[in-house]
């Protein structure tokens, strides 16, 4: 079977320097899947976006196609500082020493929620964190979360849906309850023109959040990707994910920020060591 097109995207890192090789810089994925996806007829595009006031607020995205794609559209959230009860459901034991399960979290915490008609496999692990995988027709989500104290964090992603039936708005609420984050970011990866995505082709209205960012980045193959970053608004409180067991780490810096100047955002379209480049137009270059 050919290859048709391969996408590749995340956040930051909050413990950069603990990733294996190839994942210690962004620079460093691309230049590795590049070797295996440069060849298709786009080439490989790297982009990074995000405000240069908030360095961990960033998204990293690698994108190559031989063909446009089919209309399709992904979204992708990332969320830090999870409410401290939301994310106490993600522990196996409580702290009155109440054990609980995979399902037990996935009902709790309204995962089942989200999109009810999903069929969900879902995994717990020890002492805490949760990982699942669902499906429903045509469409696919999957979520991760970490909820321990200093650096708790959920993803979440679905794809293959029919975007004239799910409103994005009504499906971030669903998932923001869930996890109560403090800081969010949403990235929706648009094929086949913004007028088929209907919703998913708008700015986001979060409520209780403040939107910090927005940027648009054109894709190869017709694609669009729509960034937004979101805090929560300064006269809402969000309580603490419980203490972590993990301590290893708890001193270590999240990735550094991407090189700006003049206060451009870096959309970073080829790649070296970044300590070896300079910013020209948004670019980066040698």
């Amino acid at each position: 079977m050919p290859l048709a097109a391969v996408k590749y995207s995340r956040g930051m890192f909050i413990f950069p320097s603990a990733q294996p090789a190839p994942h210690r810089s962004f620079s460093e994925e691309v230049a590795a899947l590049n070797r295996y996806f440069g060849g298709l007829k786009s080439g490989g595009n790297a982009y990074v976006i995000g405000d240069p006031a908030r360095p961990g607020q960033k998204w990293h995205i690698y994108y190559a196609t031989e063909y446009p794609e089919q209309p399709m559209v992904n979204l992708e959230m990332c969320m830090t500082g999870l409410d401290k009860k939301k994310a106490s459901v993600f522990f196996k034991t409580s702290a009155d020493g109440n054990t609980t399960c995979a399902k037990e979290m996935t009902k709790r915490s309204g995962i089942s929620e989200i999109i009810p008609e999903m069929e969900i496999c879902d995994f717990d692990f020890e002492p805490c964190g949760y990982s699942m995988n669902a499906i429903h027709d045509s469409a696919f989500s999957t979520i991760h979360v970490t909820p321990e104290d200093g650096f708790s964090y959920a993803s979440y992603e679905v794809m293959g849906f029919d975007a004239t039936a799910l409103a994005y708005g009504e499906l971030v609420k669903r998932v923001l309850r869930s996890f109560g984050p403090s800081e969010f970011s949403v990235a929706v990866t648009i094929f086949g023109g913004r007028g088929q995505a209907v919703t998913w082709g708008k700015k986001l209205d979060a409520d209780v959040y403040d939107c910090n960012n927005m940027v648009e980045q054109e894709l190869p193959g017709g694609g669009l990707l729509i960034y937004q970053s979101f805090s929560a608004a300064e006269d809402v409180v969000v309580a603490g994910s419980p203490k972590s067991v993990l301590h290893c780490f708890e001193r270590e810096n999240m990735e550094n920020a991407a090189p700006v100047k003049d206060g451009k955002l870096a959309n970073l379209l080829c790649w070296e060591e970044e300590d070896a480049m300079e910013e020209k137009d948004g670019v980066l270059v040698e």
